[in-house]
């Protein structure tokens, strides 16, 4: 069974992280836990950012299978350790009084909810085209084996 860590409101993170933490609550099946901790937000029992400890100014990491490239041209960014960096999750760190690009990160956790979360969930998100139907694809899949 898992311990529950229970939190009080001196507890929850003030400035950016307590922004950020806010935003990715925001998402369908959003919740958090604390292993190792760290403050992480889940979806379906998946990781989609870890927002690290509340000391040494502002620190997250998420997946992002677009943008990784970008990101990693940044220069507060890093591939994210543990064997993480190479499935596409990056880190940033940003110093206590330097101001962390919020829009940008805003974004980040936004594809990496959509890149962890389960396809149901996403598809409620705005912004997410429609899954093609199941009958429209096999329609196609009849259509080419007719042509060969």
């Amino acid at each position: 069974m898992k311990d529950k860590v229970r939190v009080t409101a001196a507890d929850l993170p003030r400035g950016s992280q307590g922004i950020l933490r806010g935003f990715a609550l925001g998402y369908p099946g959003a919740y958090e836990e604390f292993p190792w901790g760290e403050r992480v937000v889940k979806v379906k029992g998946k990781v989609f950012v870890f927002l690290g400890r509340d000391d040494d100014g502002l620190g997250l990491s998420v997946k992002l299978p677009q943008s990784r490239l970008m990101a990693l041209g940044l220069p507060f960014a890093s591939p994210t350790g543990y064997g993480l960096g190479k499935s596409g999750w990056v880190s940033v760190q940003f110093a206590p009084r330097e101001k962390p690009p919020m829009d940008l990160l805003r974004a980040w956790i936004d594809e990496s909810y959509r890149a962890v979360a389960p396809k149901r969930l996403a598809a409620t998100l705005p912004g997410t085209p429609p899954a093609p139907k199941a009958r429209a694809k096999k329609a196609a899949a009849a259509r080419t084996r007719k042509v060969l």
